[in-house]
């Protein structure tokens, strides 16, 4: 039996479960949850086994985690955009399972030690690195591009519904049998994510595949997209301000239930699923909260709660307060990283899409990965308490920074694709790889209307930047004000034609609309193209 990826119509856009309707999402959606599970149960059982070396050593285990996503978010990125993704998936699932077996196998042995604990649950993480990008560009494969947010809400509403299952029933585990068997039931949950990608029919025409591009390219090419789109930029600087002071939580937590609770791995278990199940009732009522808030107010709510849980967990030693508070945050936690998700997948086109989500991921979980420890060294060295009092004051200067730096409007950005340039006019045919090829466009513009032209030039210039412009001038003829001229350098012939046919956007369009509107009634621009006169192809 097969799954298809049809996508049903709309039938109540205003319920967060709605888009469980596309089958394919929905049965993926089912077996990462289990995945997922598996996951944290895993993560209870190594943070329980390291907890009598030191809260450093703890954290360590989240570093572990999360610093393969910035060694290898970005090479995963453009293997996701050349390759087909659904390979890219299954591959990282079996990767992933046969470490699994190793950590279970060491455990039951006696054989596990802190350090193979940390290499181990380091590779688990390469294999989450590998599949992130991959797993996030196929969502406007499974869903419709208006639910593409219900999917990302959801999305952060499976882990935090695994948060609220898996951590206590890994507590329970490892106390009744031993971190053994929470290391095998993960090694099994791979297997059914593995399954559904196999049965999923997907459309041959929607699996990249590999173009002329080589890796480093396409590699800069993600690089310079994501530079050059302020959309996107603003989304990872969000991150930036909002990741940092949440590591604290995940981090320290397993270190605030021993010392100042008194907890063993059941009752911290239980807390994480206090967070969990915030998270999964707060999935309920977040579209009320955006709808009332709006994006960047549901930023700095999420971030005020998640300072006030902060500083309750650094003063209060009674667990029940505790748990209470958690739940709270599960529901600030799912608020930020849902809007920060449909944020970033709503502004990406399909060409560096993954690209762009590495990049995201790069800076989501880079940032967990090096806070993590300096919260553990700063437990140790100052105490557990000045360290959460830390990260809450941290997150409260992010809250306040959402007004200096708020998301830009989604309104204004649209990355479906574009095909509106002309063939360009040449009188031979250039192959894929010469170049580079220096591209002029003139255009007549009234000199009173210069300011206005330049800037929105500003803007057609960070287009150009973004689809493969290697450098980018504007000029004003001297002995002619009214002429103004753009010149751009673009690698190769081939990236020239990418940008003709694949990598331009609606938006693109509308400012490069914007800016023809100024020019003097009558005239049109006139675009030449210009080969390397020692490196290019013969002109007949």
């Amino acid at each position: 039996m097969s799954v298809t990826s049809h996508q049903p119509g709309p039938t109540r856009p205003e319920s967060p479960w709605a888009v469980l309707a596309a089958p394919v999402f929905r049965a993926l959606w089912i077996a990462q949850l289990v995945s997922n599970t598996g996951s944290w149960m895993q993560a209870v059982g190594a943070q329980w086994l390291l907890l009598g070396h030191g809260a450093a050593l703890v954290t360590l285990v989240q570093t572990a985690s999360s610093l393969p996503v910035v060694l290898l978010a970005l090479p995963s990125g453009v293997v996701a955009d050349r390759f087909d993704r659904r390979a890219v998936l299954v591959a990282a699932q079996f990767a992933m399972l046969a470490v699994s077996c190793v950590l279970t196998v060491m455990q039951f042995l006696g054989t596990l030690t802190p350090v193979l604990l940390l290499v181990l649950t380091f590779l688990l993480g390469c294999g989450t690195a590998l599949m992130g990008p991959a797993w996030q560009a196929i969502q406007p494969e499974l869903v419709e591009r208006p639910r593409l947010a219900e999917a990302a809400a959801l999305g952060a509403v499976n882990m935090n519904l695994a948060r609220a299952v898996g951590p206590a029933l890994g507590g329970v585990v490892v106390a009744a049998m031993g971190a053994g068997w929470v290391f095998a039931f993960n090694a099994a949950s791979y297997l059914g994510i593995a399954a559904v990608l196999l049965l999923w029919r997907r459309p041959a025409a929607q699996a990249p595949a590999a173009g002329p591009e080589g890796l480093l390219a396409a590699l800069h090419a993600g690089r310079r997209y994501v530079w050059n789109a302020p959309g996107v930029r603003r989304v990872l600087l969000r991150a930036l301000l909002f990741v940092p002071g949440g590591a604290a939580l995940w981090s320290l937590l397993p270190v605030s239930a021993s010392r100042s609770l008194g907890l063993g791995p059941s009752g911290y278990g239980l807390l994480l699923g206090a967070v969990g199940l915030g998270a999964v009732a707060g999935a309920v009522v977040l579209p009320r909260i955006r709808g009332a808030l709006g994006a960047n107010g549901t930023l700095a709510a999420g971030a005020v709660v998640f300072a006030a849980v902060l500083a309750l967990l650094a003063v209060v030693r009674s667990p029940w307060p505790v748990a209470l508070a958690l739940l709270p945050a599960g529901l600030a936690w799912i608020s930020v990283l849902s809007t920060l998700n449909a944020a970033v997948q709503t502004r990406l086109p399909g060409w560096v899409r993954a690209r762009g989500l590495a990049v995201y991921l790069l800076v989501f979980q880079g940032a967990q990965a090096v806070a993590a420890p300096l919260w553990g060294g700063l437990a140790d060295r100052l105490g557990l308490g000045a360290a959460l009092l830390a990260a809450s004051a941290l997150m409260l200067a992010g809250a306040v920074s959402v007004r200096r730096w708020p998301l830009h409007d989604a309104a204004d950005i649209d990355p479906s694709p574009s095909d509106h340039w002309p063939v360009p006019p040449l009188v031979f045919e250039p192959g894929a790889a010469d170049g580079p090829v220096l591209v002029s466009v003139s255009y007549r513009v009234a000199p009173d209307d210069r300011a206005e032209f330049t800037a929105c030039m500003d803007r057609v210039a960070r287009s150009r930047r973004r689809t493969g412009a290697l450098s980018w001038g504007l000029y004003q003829d001297g002995g002619d004000p009214e002429r103004f001229v753009e010149n751009y350098l673009v690698a190769s012939w081939a990236e020239h034609l990418a940008q003709h046919h694949s990598r331009l956007t609606a938006t693109d369009r509308r400012h490069e609309e914007q800016a023809r509107r100024l020019l003097v009634p009558g005239t049109r621009p006139e675009v030449t193209h210009a080969f390397d006169a020692a490196a290019g192809p013969p002109v007949p």
